[in-house]
């Protein structure tokens, strides 16, 4: 899910970062149950309500605050790896199409990026200087 400029953390779903935070609405104590590892789901727990509360608690804060914490979440962060990835095959294609139009002995050695913008740099000033003559 891509989020433009407008909108905030306020439109996502709330994480919390306890979690007993569900069911603290249950008003009840932890029992043997759960110390043992056993999670009881709480009939009473009311999320929406919750959802509101956490809505509240973002408003009081910065935009840098809230953009922060949007950033922080694994899907905002597989989303721009994502995008990462595409941008760097993108780059890496075009250096591979600048290189195929440059001369060099041997035509198929390997060269760096800086090597290749320095010989690009070179035989444009080459073809510059073959105009101009």
């Amino acid at each position: 899910m891509m989020l433009n400029s407008e909108q905030t953390e306020l439109d996502l779903p709330p994480t919390h970062s306890e979690p007993e935070s569900v069911f603290s609405d249950c008003g009840r104590s932890v029992g043997a149950e759960e110390e043992a590892g056993a999670v009881a789901l709480c009939p009473q727990a009311k999320v929406p309500e919750q959802s509101e509360a956490m809505k509240k608690d973002l408003q009081h804060l910065s935009r840098e605050e809230r953009r922060r914490r949007r950033r922080a979440t694994a899907k905002y962060r597989t989303a721009h790896a994502t995008r990462e990835r595409i941008r760097v095959e993108a780059f890496n294609m075009a250096f591979a199409e600048l290189r195929k139009l440059l001369p060099t002995l041997p035509p198929d050695k390997k060269l760096s990026k800086i090597e290749i913008l320095r010989l690009a740099i070179c035989y444009i000033s080459y073809l510059n200087h073959v105009l101009d003559v």
